[in-house]
């Protein structure tokens, strides 16, 4: 989630006014700043989580594994002032998602307990976390149901029209990581890639995939 109030929502006026205390209730209850390498893991999947990380700018990648060591990869996020380990915060439960440094970065590290015992005090903040996951859950619910429901090269292409009309969840642009993202390897991931770019809708660009027709496209999502 962001420190910031979310653009759009029912209370964007209220959460904009009382910004300045949020921001205050978060630095009076930080523990100290650790610096991330890239491929650093800030949260790891299935541990308990004592803390929350704040991260002003630098971007990481979300995934979640299984014992055979197929990986899935919801993608990436450019931070500015995002919030992790607010789930876990709220539902004391072990993480769900690794968090993990794609670019060196900062993260303030927030103690949990401190944090709970402001916002009892202070329950109005409450109101971001509450604003912040439902903005958040309607969007991974988008993403999940689409990967679910449409094949591969669908996704490929609606991930491509996402990313245009701004979303914090970005791709990673590697193959690898790519592929992991579709829940898919690589060699089927290429396949669909190949199956847009024949159609003249995708292009391979070198930082990977990019819109080659917009119209055909739109046409394509049947948007």
């Amino acid at each position: 989630m962001q420190q910031q109030p979310y653009p759009l929502g029912r209370f964007h006026a209220e959460l904009a006014a009382l910004e300045p205390r949020f921001a205050a209730a978060l630095a009076a209850c930080t523990l100290y700043s650790r610096r991330y390498l890239p491929g650093e893991p800030i949260l790891r999947q299935g541990e308990q989580c004592e803390h929350l990380y704040l991260v002003a700018q630098g971007r990481i990648s979300l995934n979640s594994a299984v014992h055979s060591g197929r990986l899935f990869q919801l993608g990436e996020i450019e931070c500015h002032q995002q919030i992790f380990g607010e789930m876990e915060f709220f539902s004391a439960t072990p993480v769900q998602w690794s968090v993990v440094a794609e670019t060196e970065l900062d993260a303030a590290v927030i103690c949990a307990d401190k944090l709970a015992k402001r916002l009892l005090v202070e329950p109005e903040l409450t109101l971001f976390f509450a604003a912040a996951l439902a903005s958040d859950y309607l969007d991974t619910l988008d993403i999940t149901t689409s990967r679910l429901l449409h094949p591969i090269a669908y996704n490929i292409a609606f991930e491509l029209w996402r990313e245009r009309q701004r979303t914090p969840m970005l791709g990673s642009r590697k193959r690898a990581h790519e592929a992991a993202r579709f829940g898919t390897t690589e060699r089927v991931y290429r396949r669909a890639l190949k199956e847009l770019i024949e159609q003249g809708i995708v292009a391979d660009g070198p930082d990977g995939p990019v819109i080659a027709d917009l119209a055909r496209l739109r046409a394509y999502l049947e948007l």
